[in-house]
């Protein structure tokens, strides 16, 4: 049986930050481990239903996509401290990027990206710090101690170009703008979300939309009855999300 969704941007957040609540490998690094929330837009959202709170959202931010003539200034910050729980309890005053050295297998390091090739579940992340930013900082230690790197990101964000190609043809160009990053994680998209959270096979089948549907992404969503039931009425839940920040 089928039943369809066509989810907003700050919607498709919202359910992705429900279904890493309850994924399993956060769970049990909430239970006996370590999870890191880097700052960053679907990790506010992480925040937030990890928490059990609301926080102001637009202070959990570091680099973002702004439209041109658009400023940060007055409606993105970076001022809230950073989100690290230790078996469930935050760690006041904890840097996400420091406290990785402390981190180890089976903990969960949760960054998200600019752009997605969903079927090779390659990550693209831009890159303006001359050091790597976020990631830069701590690549290394996830890998060495292989910590999961967990990836929210929207299917918004899929882009229709190779990302490793991409990134090498940047590489070969001089000239401004922000480097590509390819990055190998455990993607979590809306996909995953509706698996984790219902058991139920999403199938995106359109993109885009007016009337506050731009950016949105449709997807089919197929299982039982009483499943299907459950997507719908979250998807009645999450109607009223509002934009992540208004221009």
């Amino acid at each position: 049986m089928r039943t369809d969704l066509v989810l907003t941007v700050a919607q498709s957040k919202r359910l992705i930050a429900k279904g890493i609540a309850r994924y399993e490998p956060v769970r049990q690094a909430l239970a006996s481990g370590t999870v890191a929330i880097a700052k960053g837009g679907s990790n506010a959202y992480v925040v937030e239903e990890i928490l059990d709170r609301a926080i102001e959202k637009h202070r959990y931010v570091l680099g973002q996509v702004l439209p041109r003539g658009v400023s940060r200034e007055g409606r993105l910050a970076a001022d809230l401290p950073d989100v690290v729980l230790v078996q469930g309890k935050p760690v006041e005053g904890a840097v996400a990027t420091e406290f990785a050295a402390r981190m180890k297998a089976g903990d969960v390091f949760i960054k998200g990206a600019n752009a997605l090739n969903y079927a090779t579940r390659t990550a693209g992340l831009l890159i303006g710090h001359p050091t790597g930013g976020t990631l830069g900082a701590v690549i290394g230690t996830l890998i060495a101690r292989r910590i999961r790197l967990l990836i929210p990101i929207g299917l918004e964000k899929s882009i229709p170009t190779d990302i490793v190609e991409a990134s090498r043809r940047l590489e070969a160009e001089s000239g401004p703008g922000p480097s590509l990053w390819p990055v190998h994680g455990d993607v979590f998209t809306e996909i995953e979300a509706l698996r984790v959270l219902f058991g139920v096979e999403a199938l995106p089948i359109a993109a885009g939309g007016v009337g506050g549907a731009e950016g949105a992404v449709w997807l089919a969503c197929f299982g039982a009855q009483e499943q299907l039931d459950a997507v719908n009425a979250l998807g009645d839940q999450l109607r009223d999300e509002p934009p992540f920040v208004r221009a």
